[in-house]
Protein backbone atom coordinates (compact mmCIF):
# COMPACT_ATOMS: atom_id res chain seq x y z
CA UNK A 1 0.00 0.00 0.00
CA UNK A 2 1.39 3.55 -1.11
CA UNK A 3 1.23 6.09 1.68
CA UNK A 4 2.02 9.92 0.90
CA UNK A 5 2.21 12.24 3.88
CA UNK A 6 2.38 15.77 3.32
CA UNK A 7 3.82 18.38 6.04
CA UNK A 8 4.77 22.27 5.78
CA UNK A 9 1.41 24.02 5.45
CA UNK A 10 0.41 27.47 7.43
CA UNK A 11 -0.85 30.76 7.38
CA UNK A 12 1.45 33.03 5.60
CA UNK A 13 1.34 36.83 4.29
CA UNK A 14 1.59 37.67 0.81
CA UNK A 15 5.04 37.76 -0.25
CA UNK A 16 5.98 35.48 2.39
CA UNK A 17 7.61 31.57 1.45
CA UNK A 18 6.87 28.38 2.08
CA UNK A 19 8.37 24.59 1.96
CA UNK A 20 6.12 21.51 1.79
CA UNK A 21 6.99 18.17 2.18
CA UNK A 22 5.27 14.88 1.47
CA UNK A 23 7.43 11.20 2.46
CA UNK A 24 6.01 8.39 0.69
CA UNK A 25 6.24 4.73 1.87
CA UNK A 26 5.13 1.49 0.14
CA UNK A 27 7.19 1.82 -3.22
CA UNK A 28 10.46 2.13 -4.51
CA UNK A 29 10.31 6.02 -4.16
CA UNK A 30 13.11 6.70 -6.93
CA UNK A 31 11.39 4.97 -9.54
CA UNK A 32 8.10 6.77 -9.28
CA UNK A 33 7.28 10.29 -10.35
CA UNK A 34 5.87 12.89 -7.95
CA UNK A 35 3.31 15.65 -8.57
CA UNK A 36 1.80 18.23 -6.47
CA UNK A 37 -1.71 19.51 -6.96
CA UNK A 38 -4.12 21.75 -5.25
CA UNK A 39 -7.55 22.65 -4.79
CA UNK A 40 -9.27 25.62 -3.27
CA UNK A 41 -12.28 26.25 -2.01
CA UNK A 42 -15.07 26.04 -4.66
CA UNK A 43 -12.79 24.94 -7.36
CA UNK A 44 -11.03 21.48 -9.00
CA UNK A 45 -7.75 20.18 -7.98
CA UNK A 46 -5.49 21.61 -10.27
CA UNK A 47 -1.91 20.55 -11.07
CA UNK A 48 0.41 22.48 -9.80
CA UNK A 49 4.32 21.13 -10.30
CA UNK A 50 5.52 17.26 -11.11
CA UNK A 51 9.04 16.06 -11.23
CA UNK A 52 10.88 13.03 -12.82
CA UNK A 53 12.31 9.98 -10.93
CA UNK A 54 15.58 10.74 -11.02
CA UNK A 55 14.83 14.64 -10.19
CA UNK A 56 16.27 15.80 -14.06
CA UNK A 57 13.23 17.03 -15.35
CA UNK A 58 10.43 19.57 -13.46
CA UNK A 59 7.03 20.74 -14.67
CA UNK A 60 4.96 23.75 -13.20
CA UNK A 61 2.07 25.21 -13.84
CA UNK A 62 2.31 28.89 -15.60
CA UNK A 63 0.72 30.61 -12.83
CA UNK A 64 3.46 29.08 -10.50
CA UNK A 65 6.34 29.01 -13.12
CA UNK A 66 9.20 30.86 -11.10
CA UNK A 67 8.07 30.78 -8.22
CA UNK A 68 7.62 27.46 -6.93
CA UNK A 69 10.08 24.56 -7.28
CA UNK A 70 9.73 20.85 -6.83
CA UNK A 71 12.43 19.12 -5.21
CA UNK A 72 13.35 15.13 -4.40
CA UNK A 73 15.51 13.59 -2.29
CA UNK A 74 15.24 9.77 -3.19
CA UNK A 75 17.62 9.03 -0.33
CA UNK A 76 14.61 10.51 2.51
CA UNK A 77 11.91 9.14 0.55
CA UNK A 78 10.63 12.74 0.07
CA UNK A 79 9.22 14.99 -2.24
CA UNK A 80 9.60 19.00 -1.78
CA UNK A 81 7.36 22.09 -2.94
CA UNK A 82 9.18 25.37 -1.97
CA UNK A 83 6.52 28.51 -2.19
CA UNK A 84 8.31 31.89 -2.68
CA UNK A 85 6.45 35.25 -3.50
CA UNK A 86 3.27 33.47 -2.37
CA UNK A 87 -0.11 35.15 -3.37
CA UNK A 88 -3.40 35.29 -1.88
CA UNK A 89 -4.51 32.88 -5.05
CA UNK A 90 -2.46 30.54 -4.18
CA UNK A 91 -4.29 29.93 -1.19
CA UNK A 92 -5.50 26.29 -1.19
CA UNK A 93 -4.91 22.86 0.29
CA UNK A 94 -2.06 21.26 -1.56
CA UNK A 95 -1.80 17.61 -2.06
CA UNK A 96 1.06 15.39 -3.32
CA UNK A 97 0.15 12.74 -5.15
CA UNK A 98 2.21 9.97 -7.52
CA UNK A 99 0.68 7.21 -10.13
CA UNK A 100 2.70 4.35 -8.42
CA UNK A 101 3.97 3.54 -11.73
CA UNK A 102 7.54 2.62 -12.10
CA UNK A 103 9.80 5.04 -14.29
CA UNK A 104 6.53 6.47 -16.06
CA UNK A 105 6.96 9.82 -17.37
CA UNK A 106 5.35 12.58 -14.88
CA UNK A 107 1.62 13.99 -15.77
CA UNK A 108 -0.44 16.89 -15.65
CA UNK A 109 -3.33 15.13 -15.82
CA UNK A 110 -5.23 14.40 -11.99
CA UNK A 111 -6.70 11.18 -13.80
CA UNK A 112 -3.40 9.86 -14.07
CA UNK A 113 -2.41 10.07 -10.37
CA UNK A 114 -3.52 6.88 -8.42
CA UNK A 115 -2.37 7.48 -4.97
CA UNK A 116 -2.48 10.71 -2.91
CA UNK A 117 -1.89 12.71 0.81
CA UNK A 118 -4.28 13.75 2.85
CA UNK A 119 -3.24 17.24 1.75
CA UNK A 120 -1.73 20.38 4.03
CA UNK A 121 -3.38 23.97 4.07
CA UNK A 122 -1.81 26.52 3.01
CA UNK A 123 -3.42 30.25 3.38
CA UNK A 124 -2.21 33.24 2.14
CA UNK A 125 -2.91 36.80 3.64
CA UNK A 126 -3.05 39.90 1.78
Amino acid sequence: QVQLVESGGGLVQAGGSLKLSCTVSGRTFSSIPMGWFRQAPGKEREFVAAIACSGSRTYYTDSVEGRFAISRDNAKNAVYLQMDSLKPEDTAVYYCATSGSYYSIPSRRRNDYNYWGQGTQVTVSS
